[in-house]
């Protein structure tokens, strides 16, 4: 019919509500104190009964109401029966009502790869520092990452009682970007934010070069990216392997969206279709502004090291 939403708008719709509930998912498994984790290739590489079961609602979700999607999640789980009280059905009215850029319009559902990370940040998590955790929803076409959607389950919980928890946003090339407020760091000053528990020698090199004025480190890619659009950092540095498709294509969509930029540390950009490898190997760069400037200092050293894709 006519005048229905394109194919991609009601995807991200939908993935936004997914969000919601696996974000709620997160909160619920802290809140019973029985994380069930699990070290999957070591002590920073942890999976939790919050991975499984957001990563459960979210692919069901989807792949239930878009059928022939290809759906990429980090977890490797049994394929089993998923609960019914996992189902989101859910679409954010407001993204139904946006407009879709003419380029996406007449996508189909079979051209689409949608990257998950059902809890990013999982270390973080299990420690406490809640406000790294993320959710991540990216949505990619043609290798190249074109919707995005983070849920911060625990926006907000450094207020204690009575703050409502959570927040959610979501941005799209040539649209924009949604529910956060954009926010500069003031020009003349260089902020890096990188890698809380995945540093090394290659890592501190590089962040070093960029002469930042000040770093930050912290856990998780969504988080680094929430940095950047909000004024708390100009670059996001990591110049090692280990973060992975499902942990960028979602930020990279939102960074895009609002006129930044995520490359590897050779200034190439990442690749999202259905078959390529999952790690991405050349290490992560990305900035709101400037990506020049922090492409032409990475040392020929780090260069060297990280093979481009």
């Amino acid at each position: 019919m006519s005048g229905s939403p394109a194919v991609v708008m009601r995807l991200v719709a939908s993935a936004y509500s997914v969000a919601e509930k696996a974000g709620t998912i997160v909160r619920k498994v802290l809140h019973s104190g029985e994380l069930g984790i699990v070290e999957k290739t070591g002590v920073n590489d942890l999976q939790t009964l919050a991975d499984r079961l957001a990563q459960q609602s979210i692919c069901a979700s989807l792949s239930r109401r878009f059928p022939k999607i290809t759906i990429i999640g980090e977890e490797e789980l049994p394929d089993e029966e998923v609960q019914e009280d996992l189902i989101e059905n859910g679409q954010a009215e407001e993204i139904l009502q946006k407009t879709c850029p003419a380029e996406y319009s007449g996508l189909k559902e079979e051209e689409l790869v949608v990257w998950v990370d059902p809890l990013d940040g999982t270390k973080e998590y299990t420690e406490g520092l809640l406000d790294n955790v993320t959710v991540l929803i990216g949505i990619a076409y043609r290798g190249r990452a074109i919707a995005g959607v983070i849920n911060q389950p625990f926006y907000n919980y450094q207020l204690g009682a009575g703050a409502t928890l959570g927040r959610t946003m979501w941005g799209m090339p040539g649209l924009g970007a949604f529910g956060f407020q954009l926010q500069e760091v003031p020009g003349d000053r260089r902020i890096v934010t990188t890698t809380r528990s995945h540093s090394n020698k290659l890592v501190t090199d590089c962040v070093d070069a960029m002469e930042p004025h000040e770093v930050i480190r912290v856990g998780g890619a969504g988080n680094k990216i929430i940095q950047l659009v909000e004024g708390k950092a100009s670059a996001y540095v990591f110049a090692s392997p280990g973060c992975k498709k499902w942990d960028t294509c979602a930020p990279e969509a939102i960074l895009h969206a609002v006129g930044g930029k995520l490359t590897d540390m050779h200034g190439n950009a990442y690749r999202y279709d259905a078959k390529v490898k999952h790690m991405n190997s050349a290490g992560v760069l990305g900035t709101l502004r400037n990506h020049e400037y922090y492409v032409c200092r990475v040392p020929q050293s780090v260069l060297q090291a990280l093979k481009s894709d």
